[in-house]
């Protein structure tokens, strides 16, 4: 029953995830026509510095709640987990509206000095309220995640991706927005305002779940000692997200100076920056919306397995999601090979994106079968081993960006490139950690199998739209997208999983 509630909840949730990935994507489409190449820059200079405080308010807690929400549901003590989700959504709450009054009024300085462009300003402060909202969204998110009741929290996503994108059309209109500024702003307003719905239509939901839960007749333990079960699993998390955040967002602001230096000026900078990061990179990442989501089921999923002391059905799932996780990555990589220059034309309209898309999704099967660890490490407890592999990860993300970014010849490419260098470092040091405690056994014979079907299935697609789907533009594009994912989900039942 546990097996076939993990792969019901894996579809829910990857279902809902496309969906508003597919939302999200349009969004992003949106954006990149009103704003531009260069608005687009701006917009993804203030992001990191938008995550970098999230971090600090709620990273880990959604591993931390679910983790602890799944243990509490198996054994039936269900008053504590509502004490828990009470206690850490008190201290959540004060902590996050601090470091919010923080932002907001440091917004200048940060507009100046940190991102060097004094027109973020505006869009800065109005981040402070979301990244409240966020905060308290993420508590209940865990527990829908650790009770197993993701259906209803999966629909809301949807529904506050899709008032994004009207969100954002009626801000434009209403205010006649036409300045970069002004645009720019808007676009974080309407970010703010779909997280404040997903957070009351969540509590809602929550209110309902706990309202027809059987009352149990257990003593709770004190909420200080609740809280502080929460926080030994999400601290190391926390640090780890916002040390992360910080080499990332020290990454990202160092890109434009780079790149500056190398020889572009600040105008085609930006616009290089939104053109890759903005656009080519949310093609290829669009798959990691199903690593997303099996990282957010795989972390309670092994707790619960791993306290029951099956040990052999948890290296069963690591090997299954490791598998998952390399084939899309081999589909990303032939799909954008094959038809680069088309995708850029159908999503943003544009024919100078071929190469970004194409370059940058070298990397696919290594950074989403490196991604994918992440949940694994979380589910086996191991949040300090996260902190330290991350800060090495981070750390060599810096220097590599910083070297090949300064050199024209390769200019913002350098970004596919230390992805590619960092997937790698984070997919051998994670494994080596995994392995310590699990017998996985993968079989090299299976990644040299798919490897060598990913090779095939290229040659054939790539001939396919090269003559017979030519001139067909809109039928080649979504019979190469399709037939190649649908080749590979038939080849995600084959591969010896008990070797």
């Amino acid at each position: 029953m546990r097996k076939d509630n993990f792969a019901k909840n894996s579809f829910l949730l990857t279902a809902s995830n496309i969906t508003t990935g597919i939302l999200g994507f349009i969004f992003s489409i949106y954006l990149s026509k009103t704003l531009g190449s260069v608005g687009m820059g701006l917009y993804s200079l203030i992001m990191p510095i938008y995550n970098l405080f999230i971090c600090l308010m709620t990273a880990g807690i959604i591993a931390a709640i679910s983790q602890i929400s799944a243990v509490y549901t198996a054994k039936g003590e269900m008053n504590n987990l509502t004490k828990t989700v009470r206690s850490v959504a008190f201290f959540n709450i004060i902590w996050a509206v601090i470091i919010g009054i923080i932002v907001f009024f440091l917004a200048p300085f940060i507009s100046k000095y940190g991102v060097n462009d004094i027109r973020t300003v505006n869009a800065i402060r109005v981040t402070c309220p979301a990244m409240v909202f966020i905060a308290l969204s993420n508590i209940l998110k865990g527990y829908f995640f650790g009770v197993s009741k993701i259906a209803i929290p999966s629909f809301i996503d949807i529904l506050e991706k899709a008032m994004r994108i009207i969100t954002i059309g009626l801000l434009v209109f209403m205010f006649n927005a036409t300045t970069l500024t002004s645009l720019v702003t808007l676009a974080y307003i309407s970010l703010a305002i779909g997280e404040l719905q997903s957070l009351l239509l969540l509590y809602i939901y929550y209110r309902y779940v706990c309202g027809n839960t059987p009352k149990t007749n257990e003593k709770p333990e004190r909420r200080s000692q609740l809280l502080f079960n929460v926080l030994i699993i999400s601290l190391p998390l926390c640090i780890n997200g916002f040390l992360g955040n910080i080499f990332g967002t020290i990454s990202t602001l160092i890109v434009p100076h780079r790149l500056v230096a190398a020889g572009f000026e600040s105008s085609v900078a930006l616009g290089m920056i939104g053109k890759f990061t903005g656009m080519a990179f949310a093609i290829i990442g669009f798959p990691m919306i199903v690593i997303g989501s099996i990282n957010s089921l795989i972390i309670p999923d092994l707790s619960q397995t791993l306290s029951r002391g099956e040990y052999y059905n948890a290296s069963i799932r690591i090997k299954k999601v490791l598998k998952i996780a390399f084939l899309l990555g081999l589909a990303t990589t032939i799909i954008c090979n094959i038809i680069p220059d088309s995708l850029g034309i159908m999503f943003f309209s544009r024919d100078d994106l071929g190469q970004y898309i194409r370059i940058g999704s070298l990397c696919a099967p290594i950074f989403f079968t490196a991604s994918c660890t992440f949940g694994i490490l979380n589910g086996l407890n191991k949040q300090g081993v996260i902190l330290r592999n991350c800060l090495i990860t981070a750390a060599l993300e810096l220097v590599c960006l910083y070297i090949f970014i300064g050199i024209p010849s390769i200019n913002i490419l350098g970004y596919a490139l230390t992805l590619f260098i960092t997937s790698t470092v984070t997919l051998i040091i994670n494994m080596y950690e995994v392995k310590k405690h699990l017998e996985l056994n993968l079989s090299k014979y299976n990644i040299a199998i798919f490897s060598l079907l990913a090779i095939l299935t290229f040659l054939f697609l790539n001939i396919l739209s090269k003559t017979i789907l030519s001139d067909l533009f809109i039928i080649k594009n979504l019979t190469i997208i399709l037939g190649t994912f649908a080749i590979f989900a038939v080849l995600s039942f084959f591969g010896i999983e008990e070797d």
